[in-house]
């Protein structure tokens, strides 16, 4: 754990005491200051009480001499409308802040890379982290990749954080100056939370605040929102800017074009990887992850032969298109991480006679817009809250069968897969939703998928 001793002897209030959470307030004691924790949830605050922390109803206690509240990310501050405490903190001028706030204070030797788009920043977190200790270097990797920050070794002027950052943690940060700021796309997503698509946009703008010459802004532009983002960074000219793109030219960046990997970070574009040695980044979307970890790599000081050795020895993250097993031929894929239909799409574009698992809690934007990818699905095993209206989507256009269960899925999907025949047949799970009508997250939902298919009798590729 890393000692916060940036508010020795002051009182901070923390609010939300799961993983995140309860790391704050304990690294916030160890350094020093006088903590007052809670947590709506009965089971949460006894657990603190365990673990050394006196609890204290911040409902109750107000905030009159309180430095800052720091807040658990899930917790709202602003829309759809706040929680109660954080209404008393804004109305008492208190700052709220979260526990990568916390970390930027305490480690302020060290170096930070910082990851954020509505899609496949874990994998490109994960690829950052990957390449970097490959070459040697001093590494920790968290934040909304699952590993609390303040939970993190603490590294020195040599060290490099590499951190997942959510649009909700990026709202809950003020000080934090990246080294290198990598932002992927952005798409409709947790609107409520943001109170419409422009305080979301926000939010992911947020991954560039504080930089300054010597940083460097690494930017998506396949989409128009990251494009437009580009361009004003582009004319400020702040930072450096590196465009990175997986569909066509970004002259004085990164891009993928006819499956190669393109450096034109020195004005001089040259090949240096075809995606053909890589086939635990499959899809258009992970060239675009690559070309970010490519740049952000580089943007750290490593030279291109280095990067591209960590590329190709990367082993992939689990529940983004993880490789279960092949079992009689039919491949089964965990792309549980999929929680939306912008990021379902990135899977099925990569395989066809596809035996798709889809279903669980709804996003606003359903799966319509997947319609251009329907002709890959052989059918669709519809499960979860969302069942439903996904089968009024696929009615006349594909096949289906609402399963109801992950466990009927699987089991109805090795058959339809096995009786079809079809060379190259994929049972995936991307189910276009979150997961927690019927698991705790979707790491739960992946887990239990591996499991189901591990049970799967058969001969194993």
């Amino acid at each position: 754990m890393i000692p916060v001793v940036n508010f020795r002897n002051e009182t901070v209030a923390v609010l939300g005491l799961a993983r995140s959470g309860l790391a704050s307030a304990l690294a916030l004691k160890q350094g020093g200051a006088r903590v007052l924790a809670w947590d709506d949830a009965d089971d949460r605050r006894q657990a603190a009480k365990k673990a050394g922390l006196d609890l204290t109803d911040l409902a109750q206690h107000g905030f009159t001499g309180v430095k800052a509240l720091v807040m658990s990310p899930g917790i709202p501050h602003t829309f759809p409308k706040p929680h109660p405490v954080a209404a008393l903190a804004k109305q008492a001028n208190v700052p709220i802040i979260g526990d990568i706030e916390l970390l930027a204070l305490a480690c302020k030797q060290a170096r930070f890379a910082g990851i954020t788009g509505t899609n496949g920043k874990s994998t490109t977190t994960a690829l950052i982290g990957h390449i970097l200790k490959s070459a040697g270097r001093e590494i920790a990797m968290g934040g909304n990749l699952g590993f609390p920050a303040l939970l993190l070794e603490a590294l020195g002027e040599n060290g490099i954080y590499v951190l997942e950052l959510s649009s909700y943690q990026l709202e809950l940060t003020s000080s934090l100056a990246l080294d290198v700021a990598v932002l992927l796309n952005v798409t409709p997503d947790h609107l409520g939370r943001h109170g419409g698509m422009a305080g979301y946009v926000e939010a992911k703008k947020r991954v560039f605040r504080n930089q300054k010459s010597g940083h460097s802004a690494i930017i998506g532009i396949d989409d128009e929102i990251c494009r437009g983002i580009y361009t004003g960074l582009k004319s400020a000219g702040q930072q450096k800017i590196v465009p990175i793109s997986a569909q066509g030219a970004a002259p004085g960046g990164v891009y993928v074009s006819n499956g190669k990997l393109i450096d034109d970070l020195g004005g001089k574009a040259a090949a240096v990887l075809d995606f053909a040695e890589t086939p635990r980044l499959p899809g258009k979307h992970n060239g675009q992850n690559a070309a970010a970890a490519y740049a952000a790599a580089r943007s750290l000081g490593l030279d291109s032969a280095a990067v591209i050795a960590g590329i190709k020895s990367f082993p992939g993250l689990a529940h983004r298109q993880e490789l279960i097993a092949e079992i009689d031929g039919v491949r089964y894929v965990n792309d549980s991480k999929a929680t939306n239909a912008d990021a379902a799409e990135k899977a099925l574009a990569c395989y066809d006679n596809i035996y798709w698992i889809a279903g669980g809690q709804p996003k606003e934007d359903g799966i319509g817009g997947l319609s251009p990818l329907f002709p890959r699905i052989r059918k669709a095993f519809l499960i979860g809250e969302a069942a439903k209206a996904f089968a009024r989507t696929l009615d006349g256009k594909v096949a289906y069968e609402i399963s109801e269960t992950l466990g009927r899925a699987v089991a109805s999907a090795r058959q339809a897969a096995l009786k079809d025949g079809k060379k190259g047949a994929v049972v995936l799970l991307s189910p276009a939703c979150a997961s927690f009508d019927q698991f705790k997250d979707f790491e739960d939902r992946g887990d239990a998928f591996r499991s189901l298919v591990h049970a799967l009798p058969g001969r194993r590729a």
